[in-house]
């Protein structure tokens, strides 16, 4: 599991993928605030590259980039929020938040973690590096991902999903080597910033595994949990 979690083949339900749009669509609407164009907006440009991965209809994508920049006279404000605590088992986790109500968010969240431990800010941080972390693919069974990470600038790489390779990054080195990794045989699915665990837990029955899937999925569920990074071996 290590830098992220995620709830098995949810991304396969349709429902799912309803929740993934919305999170894009928050994400996408931050990321616009600092203009529309692309070209020159390296984190709105990473965003809308994800959404169209995830077939985002362009009507939804181009209402949530004017919405941001402020060009359909809306008012709706999001803010990041983070919360760090533990899961069951004393698993280190932080908690990615995108709310437009801070007050009602907090609460929310306090009460979901009460079968954990809701600490406070710098409480869990210090045992996670804040890295540029960068999805991609193989486009050849012979592209190399340690000839490719070195090519391309990033710090390392480890073993994703599916095939699929994770480059970790300096995150001020997130957008460039993400622009990268095709001239090295890679086709990049997701970039984004995000927290790496340090020292994993490990050693967890069955019985115990169970009790953190639940409490992590529960958290996944809440409308305003944006990600969760988790301090979990496996």
């Amino acid at each position: 599991m290590g830098a992220q979690w995620k709830v098995k083949h949810k991304e396969a339900a349709a429902n799912a993928k309803g929740k993934i749009f919305g999170k894009l669509v928050k994400e996408i609407t931050i990321a616009a605030r600092n203009g529309a164009d692309t070209t020159t907006n390296a984190h709105l440009r990473l965003v809308v590259e994800q959404a169209k991965k995830a077939s985002m209809p362009k009507e939804t994508l181009d209402r949530a980039i004017k919405k941001g920049a402020g060009l359909l006279g809306e008012t709706v404000q999001y803010h990041r929020v983070t919360y760090e605590g533990f899961a069951p088992h004393q698993v280190p986790l932080i908690v990615e938040c995108v709310t437009d109500n801070i007050n009602r968010t907090v609460a929310e969240i306090r009460v979901a973690f009460r079968k954990g431990q809701l600490g406070a800010s710098g409480s869990v941080a210090w045992d996670f590096n804040h890295v540029g972390m960068i999805e991609a693919s193989p486009d050849t069974p012979d592209a190399d991902p340690e000839m490719a990470a070195i090519e391309a600038g990033a710090q390392d790489f480890e073993e994703g999903e599916e095939g699929a390779t994770l480059f970790l990054t300096d995150p001020t080195d997130l957008d460039s080597v993400q622009k990268a990794l095709p001239e090295q045989g890679f086709t990049v699915l997701s970039a984004k910033l995000g927290y790496q665990p340090k020292n994993p837990v490990s050693g967890l029955s069955d019985e115990q595994m169970a009790e953190v899937e639940a409490f992590l999925e529960g958290l996944d569920n809440h409308d305003d949990v944006q990600d969760m990074f988790v301090g979990l071996a496996g």
